[in-house]
């Protein structure tokens, strides 16, 4: 609830990519992005951000819960979204509200969610978990409340009968959860996901899911309001265009993690790839 009063206070509907004074005199291009606090949506957000930029417009980015996300849109209280993870971590949400939302297309394939331990860990399955509970301390940690991901793990828990307790936490929680154990070579499982810097940096497995409660191969998907398309053709179209690669968003991912600011990071990303982001732009 707290996240739905934030979101809905702090929207402005964009009708226009450029609106006229009484005057005459053309206002900046504005569009808005929502997105969830998720490593590789911050990633995302902030180079298409910085995309709009080039091509002129103001850009309010919302960040909020990924009920709230999907409901914002629906409402038409935000534009765009790039943090749809279909078809299988958001469907619960596209069968609530994807008859108001308009799937634009891919902007990232590849994906993938389950639960993922270090490497050094010795069992390969989630059907082996509970035969090694005591060195998981019976907890597989997750991120926050809602999220695709943790529903998911909690059909994994009751379809494996797992002994196991589903610690809420963040994605910036899960992470540091993770490299604390791993620095110390101890067991964890976390809730995690493909795109994400953490298997660049460390050495990580999924553990295999022979039940497919996590479903398969997944994408990214590029989100917009109804009437956007029609309302503002130029920003569409460039939402339309944007996609990219699993290595390029963990790209970006690990630089913020490593001390750069999230808008310095996808500016130095964009710098270095200004041909795709001109396409983007200019088709």
């Amino acid at each position: 609830m707290l996240f739905s009063v934030i979101f809905v206070a702090g929207c402005t509907s964009s009708a226009a990519d450029s609106q006229t004074t009484d005057s005459g005199a053309e206002t900046a291009k504005e569009v808005s992005i929502g997105y969830v606090l998720w490593d590789s949506e911050i990633a995302s957000t902030n180079v298409l951000k910085t995309a709009y930029e080039q091509a002129g417009y103001d850009v309010e980015l919302k960040a909020v819960d990924v009920g709230p996300l999907y409901q914002g849109l629906a409402d038409g209280q935000v534009d765009m979204s790039i943090a749809s993870w279909m078809p299988f971590t958001h469907a619960s949400y596209w069968d609530t509200y994807g008859d108001d939302l308009v799937m634009v297309g891919k902007n990232l394939e590849g994906a993938k969610i389950g639960l993922v331990v270090p490497s050094y860990v010795t069992i390969d399955s989630i059907d082996e978990m509970n035969s090694v509970a005591d060195k998981f301390d019976g907890k597989i940690t997750g991120i926050e409340p809602g999220a695709g991901i943790m529903s998911a793990t909690e059909n994994a828990i009751e379809e494996y009968g797992l002994d196991y307790t589903l610690v809420a936490s963040s994605s910036a929680g899960m992470a540091a959860q993770l490299s604390d154990a791993y620095a110390d070579g101890d067991w964890v499982v976390v809730t995690g996901w493909t795109p994400h810097w953490m298997f660049v940096r460390f050495d990580l497995k999924y553990l295999e899911d022979p039940q497919g409660v996590y479903g398969g191969e997944e994408y990214i998907g590029s989100v917009a309001r109804t009437g956007f398309k029609e309302e503002n053709p130029e920003a569409y179209a460039i939402l339309e265009r944007f996609s990219w690669k699993s290595s390029d968003m963990e790209s970006v991912m690990l630089a913020v993690e490593n001390g750069a600011t999230a808008e310095d990071a996808a500016k130095a990303w964009v710098d270095a790839n200004q041909d795709t982001v001109n396409y983007w732009i200019n088709g």
